[in-house]
Order: structure tokens, then C-alpha cells, then sequence
């Protein structure tokens, strides 16, 4: 049975309280709350959320440029979104990995250390198909890849790399470049595997496809630029924008070659005909010798000329403009 206070004993315990001698203990309890933190020895965290948040701005500045290459160079409808930036271990991360995978090593010049680029099954299969002059579905096939598929796998990411560069600028001048190509996970131990990586996750969708591409960057080659990742030096170190000089722009495309064709005329030949040509057979063309010859640039005839001999080379003089510019509606 709980001892019961008397009046007096209670009187006392009332004005030790109001004088402060005796503590709240709900408040003692709560401020040590407070102060317990959780952590991980395992997984210590190595990068703050604000660092994190700065390599999400990075990489969706690099999505947008890679959404403009892919559409260009696929010839097809591609979006490329930012799904996640993490931070890991690196043995999570590459037992997360099914073989066989394609995984680019990349050297991140200036910075001492690689980082390593993997696209997954989906989206390799759905580029080499659209490249091969399919449709870009990412059909996946068991089997190891084909050394004319891991070329042109390979072609194309040393395409992508240089559109790091940009997106970096703010924090460091980045100048990656192909250091070697795997695809079995085993042999891209690039760390050790307990430390700590930030993983990027980019979304590529192709079509209908939808596929993974992971940029992963150790901390080890991050923490010499790890204090400038942050909003604040970001947004510091943003270049102005220059005004567009038209000037400028006229003098570089007056510089600019382009292939031009002249063509003398042409002819139709049996396959029988074509077998049977030889050294010193004359074909004949459907133009006369005075007729003019058409210049042809991209495919168009731009003008038309008469052939000649100036300073002993062949020549063309022109003679007619056919149109100049846009003049003449495509």
C-alpha cells in the first residue's frame, strides 16, 4: 500500500517546488530525449541532405541535356527524369546488380577517383534496338552481351559524358572520360566495399520502354569538392548569362564548311549492262555537253553552272541561282 503524505508534508513539498528546489521530471525526461540520436556505425552518413539536394540539381540539369541527345540521336520520343539521389554503401549497391550488366568505369579528372555509370537491362536493350533499326522496345534476352553490342553501347555513353561537364561547372570544371567497360558486376570493385557512394537514379524512358541509368560516386572521390555542394555556393557561382551577339553568331557560320556536289548528269543501266563494264567502256549521261550542271547542297540544287579548267583543276562557273536562303518555301 502506497505510503499516504500528511498535510504537513505536503505543505513542504509545495514550497520546495515554487522555490525551484524540486525538478519537473517530465521536462528532464524530455530534454534527454531530445539528445538521443540513432546511428548507424554500419552505414554512417557521410553526406548531408543539403549536398544531396545540390547533386539532385546537378543531375536533373544533365537529364534535360541527356533527353535533348537521346531524341536527337535515337530519333525517337525519350524523357529523362531524375528518380532518386541516396547515399549508400557500395556493397548495397552492387549486389543490387544482376549479371550481366553494362557498367562504364569513368574518370573523373580533375578529381582522384572514378565514378561508375550503369545502365540496366531495359534501357541497353531499348537503345541497341532502336539503334539496330527496331522500334526501341527493351526486350530482354538471358544472355551475355555481343561484342558489336557492347561497341555500340560503348560509342554512345562517350557521347553522354561530355554533357557532365556543364552541369558541373558550378562546382568544379569536370572533364570525364571512358576508362574501361564491364559487364559482370564482380569485376568493377572500383572501393572498398563498405564505403559510402552517393547514387544517382535516372529514369530513361524510350517510347514505352522504361529503364534505369545509375550514376554512382564514392565519397572518397567527392570529399575534396563535398564542402562546395551546397545551395548556397551553387547558386554563388553561377555564371551570367551573356547576351547573344548576332555578330558573333554571322562570323562563326561564315566559317562554317558544307559539302558541296556537282553533278554532271546521270544515266540508267541494266544489272546484265553493269556486269559487263570495263576499263575504257563510256557511259553515256542524259546531258549535253553544253548544257549547265547542277550544284547541289544538301540534297537540293542550289545552282547551276557550266564545267571548265582554272589553275588546272576541274571547275565550275556559275551561272543561275535557283533561290538563296529561305526564299523559296520547303
Amino acid at each position: 500500500m502506497a505510503e499516504i503524505l500528511s498535510q504537513s508534508e505536503i505543505d513542504e513539498l509545495l514550497k520546495a517546488f515554487s522555490q525551484g528546489e524540486v525538478k519537473d521530471l517530465e521536462k528532464v525526461e524530455e530534454k534527454k530525449t531530445k539528445k538521443i540520436r540513432s546511428y548507424d556505425f554500419r552505414r554512417p552518413n557521410k553526406f548531408s541532405k543539403e549536398q544531396l539536394r545540390t547533386l539532385q540539381m546537378i543531375f536533373e540539369n544533365f537529364s534535360r541535356s541527356l533527353t535533348s541527345f537521346l531524341s536527337g540521336y535515337l530519333r525517337t520520343i525519350v524523357n529523362v527524369v531524375v528518380v532518386s539521389v541516396d547515399q549508400l554503401t557500395y556493397y548495397e549497391f552492387s549486389n543490387s546488380l544482376n549479371n550481366p550488366v553494362f557498367i562504364a568505369i569513368i574518370d573523373a579528372s580533375p578529381l582522384e577517383g572514378p565514378f561508375l555509370l550503369e545502365l540496366n537491362n531495359n534501357t541497353t536493350y531499348a537503345i541497341l534496338d532502336r539503334l539496330l533499326g527496331g522500334m526501341g522496345k527493351g526486350e530482354f534476352l538471358d544472355r551475355d552481351y555481343t561484342e558489336i553490342e557492347v561497341n555500340l553501347l560503348t560509342k554512345i555513353v562517350k557521347q553522354i559524358l561530355p554533357l557532365l561537364e556543364e552541369p558541373w561547372s558550378n562546382i568544379i570544371d569536370l572533364t570525364p572520360s571512358l576508362m574501361r567497360v564491364e559487364t559482370n558486376s564482380q569485376f568493377a570493385q572500383i572501393i572498398s566495399p563498405n564505403e559510402t557512394v552517393a547514387l544517382c537514379t535516372l529514369s530513361i524512358k524510350i517510347n514505352e520502354t522504361e529503364g534505369m541509368m545509375n550514376f554512382c560516386m564514392p565519397h572518397l572521390t567527392l570529399e575534396p569538392i563535398v564542402p562546395k555542394l551546397t545551395t548556397k555556393f551553387w547558386f554563388s557561382s553561377m555564371k551570367k548569362e551573356e547576351k547573344v551577339n548576332p555578330e558573333l553568331i554571322k562570323e562563326k557560320i561564315d566559317k562554317t564548311y558544307i559539302p558541296l556536289t556537282v553533278q554532271l548528269g546521270s544515266t540508267t543501266v541494266t544489272v546484265g549492262d553493269l556486269l559487263k563494264f570495263e576499263v575504257g567502256d563510256v557511259i553515256m549521261l542524259d546531258k549535253r555537253y553544253n548544257e549547265p550542271v547542277e550544284v547541289i547542297i544538301d540534297k537540293k540544287v542550289k545552282f547551276k553552272g557550266i564545267p571548265g579548267i582554272k589553275s588546272k583543276r576541274y571547275s565550275v562557273k556559275i551561272t543561275e541561282v535557283i533561290y538563296k536562303g529561305d526564299e523559296e518555301s520547303e
